[in-house]
């Protein structure tokens, strides 16, 4: 049944979304409603069709197949109304280094013809709310990757979009940046600006997002908020440590009919199973018959990643990469759009 359109309640809806590659599928008939107003992840291990659908969302890919609506208007027939409507952030720095942050924005400003006046408030607010001001006359080179995300969002903000696309915005930052840089998310969207992103922190899709859709394979298997998602695992998680042959063990237990999922990650066996305190005898019996020694068994409260593990037999950075786009296909793509950078 196709999903149930709405005027007004939804800022994105795509309906039999398809792209693809040649041969290669990368977007399969997706469907996906986002509501005004939320932080809406957007979750997929790479390969799955995330960067694919986003570039379709923001004009920079047609669609094969299928149609989509952004802030109300047409991703195809009506694209430059989309783009008025939208800020975006890439997982790729787009900043020049050898400007100053103002000048970075103001820059961005003018690209979008926005009247000098004008420009200067707005960037002044902007650079208020990063909290960035007293930097603003430092060239971005000498910035932390904390400070140049936090300009980035300025200018992503800088036209006052509806909706806030942000592409892992913390990838590669230590945790306190990380902390930090959400802090301006949500001061983002408590200004009412709806935000779209992608993530491979589980432990920020599951703590700020008010919705996830998990993607595989181009077609969503997964929607609803962190903690109903975490709630259909219909599961226990038991972890094992201290296993010396960790594929040993995995092939050991997936042969069990008890255990729904077995994967391994931080050096450790994570499985998924009905009655814990009736799995765990098992599981070590089963571990002792392979001859493997168990340091600790342990009962652990299910977490999105394990709702994601569970769905999609892997972890988030499994598998081959989606082909990124460089930074000057972006430019080059940008520019082409008619004032859209």
């Amino acid at each position: 049944m196709p999903p149930c359109w709405s005027v007004s309640r939804n800022i994105i809806e795509a309906e039999g979304l398809t792209k693809s590659f040649g041969k290669i599928l990368a977007v399969d008939h997706l469907d996906l409603q986002v509501e005004e107003g939320v932080i809406f992840g957007f979750l997929g291990p790479n390969g799955a069709g995330k960067t694919t659908t986003i570039n379709m969302l923001i004009t920079l890919l047609r669609p094969t197949e299928g149609r989509a609506t952004v802030a109300g208007y047409d991703i195809v027939r009506e694209a430059g109304k989309v783009r008025e409507r939208i800020g975006i952030v890439f997982q790729e720095s787009l900043l020049d280094n050898y400007l100053t942050g103002y000048e970075n924005l103001a820059v961005h400003a003018d690209l979008w013809g926005m009247p000098r006046s004008v420009a200067r408030r707005r960037i002044g607010e902007l650079l208020d709310l990063v909290e960035l001001r007293e930097r603003a006359g430092d060239l971005v080179i000498k910035y932390s990757g904390g400070m140049r995300r936090r300009l980035e969002i300025a200018r992503g903000l800088l036209t006052e979009p509806e909706i806030l696309f942000l592409d892992e915005p913390t990838l590669g930052l230590d945790p306190a940046t990380r902390r930090h840089v959400w802090e301006y998310i949500l001061r983002v969207k408590e200004r009412g600006v709806s935000i779209f992103l992608t993530t491979h922190y589980m432990d920020e899709a599951e703590q700020l997002c008010d919705r996830i859709a998990i993607i595989d394979h181009g077609r969503i298997i997964a929607s609803g908020t962190p903690a109903s998602l975490v709630e259909g695992l219909g599961g226990d998680v038991v972890e094992v440590r201290g296993v010396g042959d960790l594929q040993r063990a995995q092939e050991a237990l997936r042969r069990q009919g008890f255990v729904k999922n077995v994967s391994v990650g931080g050096g450790a066996l994570r499985l998924t199973v009905s009655h814990a305190e009736e799995a765990i005898p098992k599981i070590v019996r089963a571990l002792q018959q392979e001859g493997l020694s168990i340091e600790s068994v342990s009962l652990k409260r299910p977490n999105l990643e394990d709702v994601f593990i569970e769905l999609t037999g892997r972890g988030l950075r499994e598998e081959g990469a989606e082909s990124p786009i460089r930074r000057h296909v972006i430019m080059k793509r940008l520019r082409g759009l008619g004032g859209f950078h």
